[in-house]
């Protein structure tokens, strides 16, 4: 038993687990010991084993699983908004690029920016998540694009974790472009950067898993392969950004390596939704690159949901691509532009969310699992996906803790 022992009356759960929509459960009680669920289900069927326990009512309010934000970019140097202005301006992204936009002066400032400087800026952007109810998020590197700067970038992810009450999961993307001084030589890079700076990484404990950018304007497939090669040596989980702009076969690429995920995916087609049924991986949505970069094909919702693919939403926050920092947002973007039904898109950012991490102790209300949860001002959980602009949020628990 612990001080922050107690059971959670006065609400409705969404539970987000079973078959039931949303998992809802009226008129519910939540027990809460040593920091995870101990039991969930209506106040009139607690167990007399948790009746001693010190009653909190929440006052009628929604109870959900924490939010995790499960792809991300939070960590890194400068912003990109005067390249925004040019592009609104009419520049194209050559121009933009010859004028020293675009990833280049997002590499230049993460390698100028030393790790007290980029934990103070992604701190800033965390703390606007764990106000939204997000208890647990990922963090990826790749805006080094050197060794020094990638071990830099992740042990600066670590840093999060120490310094908010948020659980950080740590993804090398080594593999995310071609630095300028590597121009033209994308195989000298991976050889030469990207799998020491995976190997150092790994040997440092900085890395929870393997992502990389399989795109005509970074790598190509043998060359990820290459990447996750090594990180299956490691032992280290693979993901990938795939299917962005054109089909290459990411996603199909990634299954074949057991992938805990495929992201942003508009353009795949269905032998790669087959491949990820087959592989159990989850397919991530990102709205916020979709709506920046005033794209026009929509991930292929419909054959996910006919194969049975999870689908999980997330930010993607990053200076160039997807400037978005609010998963609330995320949820009725999600709605809007990929048509998902709110149930969908809470999913996508709770249950499915998880997975994609490859966590199994959180993203529902569950006797085991971990006690992160949000506590909401509204009565039924369509609304989260419902309103733009609104942060409904009352309370979050992390951990057993308020």
């Amino acid at each position: 038993m612990t001080a922050q022992d107690r059971v959670l009356v006065d609400l409705t759960a969404a539970t987000m687990d079973g078959p039931q929509p949303y998992g809802l459960i009226e008129d519910a009680a939540i027990a809460i010991a040593e920091g995870q669920i101990a039991w969930v289900g209506p106040r009139g069927d607690l167990p007399q084993g948790y009746r001693d326990l010190p009653a909190e009512s929440l006052g009628q309010r929604l109870v959900t699983p924490g939010l995790i934000d499960c792809h991300t970019h939070i960590v890194h140097g400068g912003d990109r908004a005067r390249e925004f202005e040019m592009r609104l301006e009419g520049a194209s992204y050559e121009e933009i690029a010859r004028a020293g936009g675009g990833i280049v002066s997002t590499v230049t400032a993460t390698r100028a920016a030393d790790e007290a400087e980029l934990l103070a800026d992604a701190l800033r952007r965390v703390d606007v998540l764990i106000a939204e109810g997000v208890t647990a998020i990922e963090v990826k590197s790749g805006y080094g694009l050197d060794i020094e700067t990638e071990l830099r970038m992740l042990r600066t992810a670590r840093a999060i974790g120490q310094q908010r009450p948020i659980r950080v999961s740590t993804t090398f993307l080594g593999a995310h472009a071609v630095p300028a001084e590597y121009a033209g030589r994308a195989d000298a890079y991976i050889d030469d950067v990207c799998l020491p700076a995976l190997r150092a990484a790994h040997a440092e404990g900085l890395v929870d898993a393997v992502d990389g950018f399989c795109e005509g304007i970074a790598f190509q497939p043998a060359q990820i392969a290459r990447v996750f090669d090594l990180a299956r040596e490691l032992g280290l989980p693979v993901k990938l950004h795939a299917e962005q702009l054109s089909n290459l076969g990411g996603a199909r690429l990634a299954a074949s390596y057991g992938a805990l995920s495929a992201d942003h995916i508009e353009y795949l087609d269905e032998s790669g939704v087959i491949a990820m049924d087959e592989a159990g991986s989850v397919a991530v949505l990102l709205p916020g690159a979709f709506y920046t970069l005033s794209e026009t094909q929509a991930p292929p919702i419909d054959l996910l949901r006919r194969h049975g693919v999870p689908m999980a939403l997330a930010t993607d926050i990053n200076p160039g691509s997807s400037p978005l920092n609010s998963l609330l947002l995320t949820l009725n973007m999600g709605c809007t532009l990929f048509r998902l039904t709110p149930e969908e898109a809470l999913r996508g950012a709770t249950q499915h969310a998880a997975r994609a991490l490859g966590l199994a102790d959180c993203g529902m209300i569950r006797p085991g699992l971990r006690a992160d949860l949000a506590v909401w001002d509204i009565t039924h959980p369509a609304e989260l996906a419902y309103r733009i602009g609104f942060n409904p949020l009352h309370s979050r628990i992390f951990g057993g803790q308020s």
